[in-house]
Parts: C-alpha cells; sequence; structure tokens
C-alpha cells in the first residue's frame, strides 16, 4: 500500500498488553476500530507483552488479515523482521529501537517508514532522510500508555516541530477528548492514540469524534 499522509489522521496503536493481555478482546477492538474508521493501525506489541515470537507472528497474521478487509495501512512499530514475516505496509521506528538507516536498507523498496522525532535536532535528522515518510511526535501529554515515554512535550513545541518537519507529523502521547481539538490545531497531520480508544466507553463515539476532526 502506497504512503498518503491522510492515513495519519485516525491512528491507532497498541498490542494485547493494552488489554490485559487478552488476545481475543484485542483482536476483537482492532476490528470494531477499523468498522469505526481508523485510518491506520500499528501493531505494538512490546513493553509488558506477555506474547513469545511465534505467537506475535499469528497475532500479525490475524491482524493483516483484518486490516486487509478493511483497506487500513499495518504498521508494526520497531520490529522489521516481523514486519516482512507479515507482510505489514510500513514500519515504525523509535529514536531508541533499530537504527533508522538498517529499517531503510532492509524495507525501504518493501513498506513506507515512520520514525519519532521529539526535538529539533532529531527533525533536522529525518528531514535529510528520503526514506522516512512520516513523523511520530511525543508524547504531547504525560502519558501512562508507554513504560518508556519520555518527558511530554507540550502542545508548542508540538507546533513548533511539526512547522520544522519536511515530512508529515502525526501526534502521540497523553491525547484525550478533551485536548484532542487543540492537537489537531497545532497542524499534525493525524493524531495517534491506544488508551483512547482500547480504553473507551463508547470506541465508536471515540473514533467519530476524532474523525470529525479531519
Amino acid at each position: 500500500m502506497k504512503f498518503n499522509s491522510q492515513m495519519l489522521q485516525v491512528y491507532l496503536v497498541g498490542g494485547s498488553q493494552d488489554v490485559n493481555h487478552d488476545v481475543d478482546q484485542f483482536l476483537a477492538k482492532v476490528e470494531q476500530a477499523l468498522e469505526a474508521g481508523i485510518t491506520a493501525f500499528q501493531y505494538r506489541e512490546k513493553g509488558k507483552s506477555t506474547l513469545t515470537m511465534a505467537q506475535r507472528v499469528d497475532l500479525g497474521l490475524k491482524l493483516r488479515e483484518l486490516c486487509t478487509r478493511y483497506a487500513v495501512p499495518l504498521i508494526v512499530d520497531d520490529d522489521y523482521r516481523l514486519a516482512q514475516q507479515i507482510n505489514a505496509d510500513g514500519v515504525h521506528v523509535g529514536q531508541g529501537d533499530t537504527d533508522i538507516e538498517t529499517v531503510s536498507t532492509a524495507v525501504g523498496e518493501q513498506m513506507f517508514i515512520g520514525y519519532s522525532c521529539n526535538t529539533p535536532a532529531e527533525i533536522a535528522t529525518a528531514n535529510k532522510l528520503d526514506d522516512v515518510d512520516y513523523i511520530g511526535c511525543g508524547p504531547v501529554f504525560a502519558t501512562s500508555s508507554k513504560d518508556d515515554a519520555d518527558p511530554a512535550i507540550g502542545i508548542d513545541q508540538l507546533a513548533a516541530l511539526n512547522a520544522k518537519s519536511q515530512h508529515p507529523l502525526v501526534a502521540i502521547g497523553g491525547i484525550t477528548e478533551d485536548n484532542l481539538q487543540e492537537v489537531h490545531d497545532s497542524g499534525v497531520a493525524g493524531i495517534a492514540v491506544i488508551s483512547m480508544i482500547f480504553q473507551s466507553a463508547d470506541l465508536v463515539k471515540t473514533i467519530a469524534k476524532m474523525k470529525a476532526l479531519y
């Protein structure tokens, strides 16, 4: 699937660890989110995940089937080999993950690449990388969804980084229904969330609020 920036608008990130390690519940929620209109899904099985590698591949293949059915891009967090095994559309790389040049060499011809950048220097480096298709930026606000989350950058820094980036930028981290509008108003191409959707009392309504911004 060819990358376009509209994919970033309503971007769900998650793995089984985000629903108390219940794989069936996780798959059910992802399908509900796909049906409700998310525009991208990132398979992020790490942190407190209890799955073996074989189980991660099996779950990834089921996610591949779901995303294909709803014509939504499937992106894998960091693990480009897993991304290749499940025929993902993209891979997302953090600053502390696999070296971006290694990922570019391995999958740059096969899938699109997202790159986490949270400082002006990181954005400047990313601007020079032709294989990077989009930037993930955050956490915008304090978040409990990632054990290794960096300090919150805030709306002003988000807007400043977005202005410097030559790649479309998706915001992530601590985003809620209460601050959705101000995140959108910073000028970002899209909004990525984990708990806002996975822990929502009404997933369909939450996604409708995100979609209404674009």
